[in-house]
């Protein structure tokens, strides 16, 4: 089967907004992605919700140690990530250099590979460039994670932690994280609940897997308040990073145990630097596309589309935007 979709809300506006970022986007995952048999036929459905374009999905990482890196590099002062920078960099020369006289002596289809590789190399290039005059050289850095804690609520806080990071240093302004992947496996011993995650979501009505299905929900939801809490808490400008920023939190199926696609339950969190209204509970139509949703915000955050996926048009906000 062939891998197909088309470029996603978070890449549409990392081409707008994230275009000048040295990280122009994030993908993560604390869910690791499995492999073999998958509702969708490809596992590429369900191990990631961001495609660069319609045949080209963005994995989705789930290492705090690679995070950290693409992030801030190798860590250090500020002079030695600098230093490192531009030793990578002079090494990229070099190694573009080589490829010029490389591409006298192969033919077209091989000239055809090379030409990808380059692109590839010039696109590092650029982001080393980026990292040597960019505010963040001077930025306070934790330690370089090590490895992925054993404890989850340990784990995606780190995780959410360098995103927060991320956004205060301005290296990056758009990421994507899947806290639970459908056909999770993940147990949650640590809140009373030792089924698998996607064996409560098919809960059959029964009152004791609904229980536990809720506590996976508000535990999550809790994690997602530690982030927002920290963005809260970090000054940026006449506010805070959550005041310039807009979260939207939600899931895939609006019944797990019926496989229900509609009726999406989803959260914003923000306003985007004043351009939104919060502290509002609105409902919408049956049959109203998420995508009409995400029209939406991709307008409020400058990244204007036409139509994207199903969507009928924008949502109207009865008086929420400002």
């Amino acid at each position: 089967m062939e891998v197909r979709l088309a470029t996603t809300a978070d890449q549409i506006a990392a081409n707008v907004i994230g275009k000048n970022s040295r990280v122009a986007s994030l993908e993560l995952t604390v869910d690791f992605p499995t492999q073999g048999a998958c509702d969708s036929g490809d596992c590429f459905y369900v191990n990631t919700v961001s495609w660069r374009n319609a045949t080209t999905p963005n994995p989705a990482e789930t290492h705090p140690r690679v995070v950290f890196e693409r992030l801030f590099g190798s860590g250090g002062s500020a002079a030695q990530r600098q230093a490192m920078a531009k030793e990578r960099g002079s090494i990229l020369d070099s190694v573009i250099a080589e490829a010029g006289s490389l591409s006298k002596t192969i033919g077209k289809g091989d000239q055809s590979k090379l030409n990808e590789y380059l692109d590839s190399v010039r696109e590092i290039e650029s982001r080393i460039q980026k990292t040597e005059s960019h505010a963040a050289g001077s930025m306070q850095l934790p330690d370089r994670p090590v490895d992925v804690p054993d404890s989850f609520d340990e784990y995606t806080k780190m995780m959410l932690d360098l995103v927060a990071l991320g956004y205060q240093a301005d290296v990056t302004r758009v990421f994507s994280m899947i806290f639970a992947r459908e056909l999770s496996s993940r147990t949650f011993a640590s809140i009373g609940v030792g089924e698998q995650h996607h064996a409560v979501s098919h809960h059959r009505n029964d009152p004791d897997l609904i229980v536990k299905k809720s506590k996976i929900d508000t535990y999550h939801v809790q994690l997602l308040a530690y982030f927002l809490n920290r963005l809260k808490s970090t000054p940026d400008g006449d506010g805070s990073l959550l005041d310039h920023s807009l979260i939207l939190y939600g899931g895939g199926m609006g019944d797990g145990n019926l496989h229900r696609h509609f009726d999406l339950p989803c959260l914003l969190a923000g306003n985007l630097g004043g351009k939104l209204k919060t502290g509002y509970h609105l409902q919408y139509p049956d049959n109203t596309p998420m995508t009409n949703l995400l029209v939406t915000l991709l307008d409020k955050a400058g990244a204007p589309v036409d139509k994207l996926g199903d969507s009928t048009g924008p949502l109207k906000l009865d008086g929420l935007s400002l």
